[in-house]
């Protein structure tokens, strides 16, 4: 059977990441005939949880990292048990090239039966003594339990663990069969010592970002087939040509939402409607400098699809809709201070330093007042954890189009970003609503010069 392939979006996903997943592996799915599985690379952020709530629709599949697991090469052998005959695991053995694995009524291992084994207990019955062997016939000894023939020492690991991690240890194991087990301990397969020196990749196609430090941990592990997105280029290298679409547009669900169209392909409502949802969270309800002109031709279509008039939102609208989403994760009281600034945070490289840019949405910046000084120490505290040059913190009003920048640890050539210091120790960004169109390139300037 081919491998899925998983669409996926970065870390600390988005509502527009995990929109593109959800959409991009359905138009994968219809147009292209891929079996495709969307996923994600961390935690579903508040503002998301409350749209795949409001439309019933499921998160999609948590990935972890993409090195690959015991899962992936895993055979899985017909067994017996260790009080039924002999025979019945001889049979097996000489099925599966060599392994009959004996597993208890209650699912866990309880030994393996090979070559070897069996050479073993033959040899413990017979020894070295010529009337033992004319003596023992060996339909005597296939009517002995299993369990007598059993290797009981073969290592355990468990399917959802990585190959990476135990490699050195198994490879050092006598036996070169070893027991595949699930997270309550029972009986999953067998693997082989052959299948972990080249374990078959995990396939991705990545959406809302091309960046390697943004992606899903141990990417180079990983067999990547494609690219969409619509930030700034710091794509991995790959081992062959891959599609790669990277756009000027305000977010990857406007993309996603014009190939369903020139397929002549329409999303199930609810399916739009997270897509569009994507798309109002990235462009601040297609307010923020980042929206184009295909994004507003995006929202249209998009709430086209979504808001059908027999549908369950057929009175929505996209301002109202659009007001739903930003209102979902505006506020900094709803999360701990640990949780605002890691939820929606990137880090970006120069030549000189490594950052963060973390943003939170409120409604009104006066509440910053309260929760400041957690807020600070929070982000002193993600920056020393990433061992980071410095980190900020971008404070954005979605209803007066402002925001406030809190920065910990700038360097000396942060004194001169354009935005005045406030009393408070943080700086007036007035009109900086984009952290990828607005702060980023003025931070890079700075630091790049």
């Amino acid at each position: 059977m081919p491998a899925p392939i998983y669409v996926i979006g970065h870390v600390n996903p988005d509502t527009d990441s995990i929109a593109a997943a959800m959409g991009y592996a359905w138009l994968l799915r219809e147009r292209d005939g891929m079996d495709t599985i969307a996923a994600r690379a961390g935690a579903i952020n508040p503002q998301t949880s409350w749209i795949l709530k409001f439309l019933n629709l499921e998160a999609p599949l948590l990935l972890a990292d993409a090195s690959p697991r015991f899962d992936s090469v895993v055979r899985r052998l017909d067994s017996t048990t260790p009080s039924r005959p002999l025979r019945e695991a001889w049979t097996i053995l000489s099925r599966t090239g060599g392994v009959a694995p004996i597993v208890n009524e209650d699912g866990t291992p309880f030994g393996l039966v090979t070559g070897r084994s069996m050479f073993e207990y033959v040899n413990r019955l017979v020894g070295p003594h010529p009337d033992k062997r004319e003596a023992m016939r060996w339909d005597q000894i296939l009517e002995a339990p299993c369990l007598e023939a059993c290797d009981t020492h073969a290592a355990k690991v468990q399917a959802n663990s990585r190959i990476r991690d135990v490699l050195s240890r198994l490879l050092r194991e006598e036996g070169d069969e070893f027991w595949v087990l699930d997270e309550k301990g029972l009986y999953q397969g067998i693997c082989r010592q052959r299948d972990l020196l080249n374990p078959p990749r995990l396939n991705l196609v990545l959406v809302d970002h091309n960046e390697a430090q943004q992606a899903v941990p141990s990417v180079e592990e990983a067999e990547l087939l494609e690219i969409l997105d619509h930030h700034r280029l710091g794509n991995p290298s790959t081992h062959t040509p891959i599609r790669f679409m990277v756009d000027i547009v305000g977010s990857t669900s406007t993309l996603v939402s014009e190939q369903a169209e020139e397929a002549g392909l329409r999303p199930p409502e609810m399916l739009a409607a997270m897509l569009l949802a994507g798309l109002m969270s990235d462009t601040l309800a297609l307010s923020s400098p980042t929206t184009t002109e295909r994004d507003r031709a995006a929202a249209e279509r998009l709430s086209r699809w979504a808001f059908s008039p027999a549908g369950p939102l057929s009175k929505e609208t996209i301002q109202t809709f659009g007001q739903k989403v930003l209102s979902a994760s505006a506020g900094l009281g709803t999360r701990s201070p640990r949780e605002i600034v890691a939820s929606d945070m990137k880090i970006y490289r120069s030549e000189k330093y490594q950052f963060a840019i973390s943003q939170v949405e409120v409604t009104n910046l006066y509440e910053l007042n309260e929760h400041l000084i957690p807020l600070s120490q929070a982000l002193m505290e993600l920056r020393e954890s990433k061992g980071l040059n410095f980190a900020m913190l971008l404070i954005t009003d979605v209803v007066r189009g402002s925001s406030r920048l809190l920065v910990d640890n700038p360097p000396p050539i942060l004194d001169n970003l354009p935005y005045p210091p406030h009393t408070d120790g943080t700086r007036l960004a007035e009109g900086v609503v984009s952290r990828k169109k607005q702060l980023l390139p003025v931070v890079l300037s700075l630091v790049e010069s």
